[in-house]
């Protein structure tokens, strides 16, 4: 038996290879020859083996080929379960042709079937074209972690006992063997669960999945600082509210001897119209009242860093901006100043404003940084390069060179191109990030870089100041984000565990976390003292690319490239409830100083405004009933011109200020 094996398998190869006149010299010899001719078993040995490797190509196209089929011509009601399969099966059979060295047949393989998984994996599948040599899955982590760990696939009884008949009838039992050794299912009675459970019902064990749970039973002290100027501001307006009451009670007696003269001079009209406004007033004040007691209840926390002092003129000016503070709510929307960069010649990068929307940057694709002076832009103009379009104010005001002079300042230094730029709480510093892997900082008053920061080795994408300034973060390609403080030049923490680029970063309303998010559609949070990951948020389903917390620090928001928001909460680690709406990449959000609101800002050319308080309360009461569709609540969509949204920022008094880019 063992000759004639021998004997087919070289003969296969003769034929693969076209060698056709020594494939009729063999059968010629064959025929002529004793059969009692013994090979030598060593020799024997090495032929059988060679003959496996050559068709082991065939095997996993042919496998994955019927698979494909089967999985595609099935009932309808269990496709979709079924059909979770396949990804897996693919990436799989593509790692074991590059590991046993088919690399040809691999990339053969590869592009063969990759458009049925484009539109769902299309980031992943692009890291996994690099992989061309065995050598590549040890050293690319992403292949590595796969190889590494099981997919966990959610699927219901009958469908894999459907599955598992196919498979030990087919032929060759290549798939078994990969499922076998590479996915783990879960299986649940009854019947299939719904296609929209299909973004849950796939994901990794054994790594990033068994690592989350582990992380996120962590404990982590989401509450505002101790004594911070919001707390003390809450302080004197409880106050301010009583000696209101007092007076309230004090003038009643004359307010309605008022009301009884205005009824007898005729002049009902007016009384009923000013009537109906303090019942809108009362109503908007009740809602605005329980929507900031969450913030004013919200635990607090000591500072795991030592914060800057605040000058007493800056302190001041702060609490007068949070007395004239604007409350919002789901019945009294912001308003919007919006600030439209025209002629930049598909050169800007990035935009950044500053506290009190004063100050407008612009991070350009020629290495330079500029500053607009919104008090200093005069209204009479020649030339301009930005403009600024108001919600409230349908006339449009164009800002720009006065008189022949630049009406931006100039900063030059990094040698790339600026990838993000931040402001100081107060505007007196400004940060920038570039493709030169530094960070530098620049004085708005003195308009002079100070500081050049190194440390990354790759492109740096974001920076972004502490909320009370001094510190700062950034994230880079380098897959790592890193803790400053202004007066080291060095990192003061290194924040390492995202598989691919950092792509945003942002502080914790305490000072005492940071979160970032990445392309490897993780979102994680970090301790400033111990520099750990304390929790990871699974749910993206491509790279994240922007993140906002809100004013109590309970709750977290993050935008990604499919157009998808999601709200977490820190404290379980788990997603409260997906904000869906826009149609492209969402590029910037910010809760508004009360937290009632959530703005988003999105490459679609619009700004939307959601209701925070009914997101996240909505599954509490709503969840069993109606399911999530009522909570995914957009107040109000804004849409621009033609004007992709680049960042959002609301004043300490909860004016937003918006910026972006006009495109052709």
């Amino acid at each position: 038996m063992e000759e004639e094996e021998i004997e087919k398998a070289v003969l296969a190869y003769l034929k693969k290879k076209g060698f056709k006149q020594t494939e009729l010299a063999l059968q010629e010899e064959q025929s002529k020859s004793s059969l009692n001719t013994q090979t030598d078993p060593a020799v024997a040995r090495r032929i059988l083996s060679f003959s496996e490797s050559e068709n082991i190509p065939a095997r996993y196209m042919e496998g994955y080929s019927k698979l494909r089929s089967w999985t595609y011509n099935s009932l309808d009601s269990y496709k979709h379960e079924l059909l979770r399969v396949l990804y897996p099966v693919f990436i799989h059979s593509f790692l074991d042709l590059v590991a046993k060295g088919h690399v040809q047949e691999a990339r053969t393989f590869f592009n063969r079937f990759r458009e049925d998984h484009e539109m769902m994996h299309a980031r992943d599948l692009l890291k996994l074209e690099g992989i061309l040599t065995p050598s590549h899955l040890d050293e690319m982590e992403f292949a590595h972690t796969l190889r590494q760990s099981k997919v966990n696939i959610k699927i219901c009884e009958y469908s894999k006992e459907l599955l598992m008949q196919y498979l030990q009838k087919s032929e060759p039992i290549t798939m078994l063997g990969v499922i076998n050794e590479h996915i783990n299912f879960q299986v649940s009675p009854g019947q299939p669960s719904s296609i929209s459970d299909d973004a849950d019902a796939v994901t990794l064990i054994g790594g990033s999945q068994d690592t989350a749970k582990q992380i996120n039973q962590k404990e982590i002290r989401w509450g505002l600082l101790e004594d911070s100027l919001d707390e003390r501001m809450e302080k004197a307006s409880s106050l301010v509210s009583d000696l209101e009451k007092t007076e309230g009670e004090s003038k009643k007696g004359d307010s309605e001897d008022g009301k009884k003269k205005l009824g007898e001079g005729g002049k009902q009209g007016n009384t009923s119209k000013k009537l109906k406004k303090d019942k809108v007033v009362g109503a908007t004040s009740k809602t605005v009242r329980s929507e900031t007691h969450s913030v004013s209840m919200a635990p607090r926390v000591k500072p795991e860093l030592t914060l800057p002092a605040i000058p007493t003129e800056v302190e001041h000016a702060v609490l007068e901006d949070l007395r004239n503070r604007v409350q919002l709510s789901s019945l009294a929307l912001p308003s919007v100043s919006f600030y439209t960069f025209i002629n930049t010649h598909n050169g800007l990068n990035c935009t950044s404003i500053s506290q009190d929307g004063s100050l407008v940057a612009g991070g350009f694709s020629d290495s330079s940084l500029k500053v607009w002076d919104m008090s200093k832009m005069g209204q009479q103009v020649d030339a301009s390069n930005v403009q600024t379009e108001n919600d409230s104010n349908p006339s449009e005001n164009l800002l720009g060179s006065e008189n022949g002079k630049r009406s931006y300042t100039l900063f030059q230094g990094h040698a790339g191109p600026v990838y993000s730029a931040t402001f100081s709480p107060l505007g007196d510093f400004i940060l920038s990030s570039s493709s030169d892997s530094t960070i530098r900082l620049w004085s708005t008053k003195l308009n002079a870089n100070l500081v050049c920061y190194k440390g990354h080795n790759y492109p740096v994408w974001d920076v972004q100041f502490s909320p009370l300034g001094h510190y700062f973060a950034s994230s880079s390609h380098d897959r790592t984000a890193r803790i400053w403080s202004m007066d080291r030049i060095i990192p003061l923490r290194i924040m390492a565990g995202h598989l691919s680029d950092v792509d945003c970063v942002q502080w914790h309303a305490n000072c005492n976390y940071i979160a970032t998010g990445s392309s490897d559609k993780t979102v994680r949070l970090w301790d400033i003292q111990s520099g750990e990951c304390v929790r990871i948020f699974i749910g993206h389903r491509s790279m994240v690319l922007s993140l906002a917390m809100s004013p109590d620090g309970r709750y977290m928001a993050s935008g990604d490239e499919d157009g998808t928001i999601m709200m977490w909460d820190l404290s379980s680690g788990r997603c409260v409830t997906p904000l869906m709406g826009h149609t492209s990449c969402v590029w910037t959000l910010a809760f508004s100083c009360e937290g009632s609101l959530l703005a988003s800002g999105s490459a679609d050319c619009t700004v939307k405004l959601w209701d925070v308080t009914t997101s996240v309360r909505g599954p509490k009461t709503d969840d069993s009933k109606t399911g999530g569709a009522n909570r995914l609540r957009s107040l109000k969509t804004l849409p621009t011109k033609s004007t992709p949204v680049y960042s959002l920022q609301f004043s300490r008094r909860n004016l937003l200020f918006a910026a972006g880019v006009l495109s052709k």
